[in-house]
């Protein structure tokens, strides 16, 4: 459990106790549950203060029973409850129960100690449910993006595109972290596309990250109506090698610095030496939709049951999975197993990367 793991850390750091403000983890700490009302706001409305025998809920009279009831009826641990009025701030009251106590923080909260790197180090590793919580979140994810693609028509805009997208991940209990929509020659300009009013003729794009009990599935979809021109079938091809050398390097013990180096050097391969530093290449995801963000520097490294989504791109194509650790090879999670895929080789053993959708 991630209590267990938070006690642990304590011990390690020498604290007394953690306060835990952020959405993130919150869920993390509860297994799923959710503290948000404002989604644009990473601070939820109930802080978890954690100490070495006891856990304290700080929150105010409007919020408390509902969290309570609703977001902590299943939590294993005995939680004490300190509410106040709405009109009364919780900053004081946290100082006031932590008087004395040499305590970490996940946000900044002066004179606690900032403890944002070493929760990430920490949620890294996917528990067991949380994995199972992850598949059923990735492959939901996927299917949406992909039944938008199967449906939308040239003619609608991209905020209507990407009003499909959302309305189906709300219907989900998602959270849409991210939502990317760019068509035709705006593919080929911008590597973050914002939705606008323009209209579909012939090329999507469709960029969906959406978040549910904490955790962020990620996913990049390509739908072409009509036969592909001759520079994106080509761009297509060698951006199915480039994705694969970083997914087949994504492999316990292996920092993630040195798989970057190995995704950066297969675009070197494919003639588009400078590509890479038009758009961040992905990285360590879970629990925000990327928890870091890969660099040839990063020296963590990758264990079993870390999630990694690595997204490259070429102009008029990107590509985008999330995926999970394993010793026996990585598990695409977003593989819906109904999308085209490309064939690709490294080191002898087979893989496959995501298509374009022709229609």
């Amino acid at each position: 459990m991630s209590i267990e793991k938070v006690r642990q850390l304590l011990h390690e750091e020498q604290l007394d106790g953690l306060l835990l403000r952020k959405r993130q983890n919150f869920s993390w700490i509860t297994g799923g549950s959710q503290n948000e009302i404002v989604l644009t706001s990473p601070i939820g409305v109930a802080d978890v203060l954690v100490f070495p025998d006891t856990i304290t809920i700080v929150t105010t009279k409007q919020e408390e029973r509902r969290i309570l009831e609703e977001e902590l009826v299943s939590f294993p641990y005995e939680v004490n409850i300190v509410a106040v009025d709405w009109f009364t701030p919780t900053e004081p009251v946290i100082h006031e129960l932590c008087l004395g106590k040499e305590m970490g923080s996940d946000d900044f909260f002066p004179p606690f100690r900032l403890m944002s790197e070493e929760l990430s180090r920490i949620r890294a590793v996917l528990t067991a449910k949380e994995r199972e919580r992850y598949r059923r979140l990735c492959l939901e994810t996927a299917q949406i993006v992909e039944e938008v693609c199967y449906a939308l028509m040239p003619g609608q805009s991209e905020h209507d595109i990407a009003s499909m997208i959302g309305q189906r991940a709300l219907s989900c209990g998602m959270n849409v972290q991210v939502l990317l929509v760019a068509t035709d020659e705006r593919i080929y300009k911008y590597r973050h596309p914002l939705p606008t009013n323009k209209t579909l003729e012939k090329h999507a794009l469709l960029v969906l990250c959406a978040e549910r009990g904490g955790l962020v599935a990620n996913v990049t979809r390509v739908v072409h109506f009509g036969p592909l021109p001759a520079l994106l079938q080509e761009h297509k091809e060698k951006l199915a090698r480039i994705d694969t050398a970083f997914v087949a390097t994504t492999v316990p013990g292996k920092t993630i610095g040195e798989v970057f180096l190995q995704g950066i050097g297969q675009y070197d391969e494919e003639g588009h030496k400078e590509d890479w530093r038009l758009l961040h290449q992905g990285g360590q995801t879970g629990f925000d939709s990327r928890e870091l963000i890969a660099d040839k520097e990063t020296t963590r490294v990758i264990e079993e049951h870390m999630v990694f989504t690595w997204n490259p791109s070429l102009p008029g194509v990107k590509s985008e999975d999330t995926l999970l650790v394993t010793k026996n090879g990585n598990e695409v999670l977003t593989d819906t197993n109904k999308w085209p895929r490309i064939q690709t080789v490294w080191d002898g053993n087979v893989f496959y990367r995501p298509d374009i959708l022709i229609r």
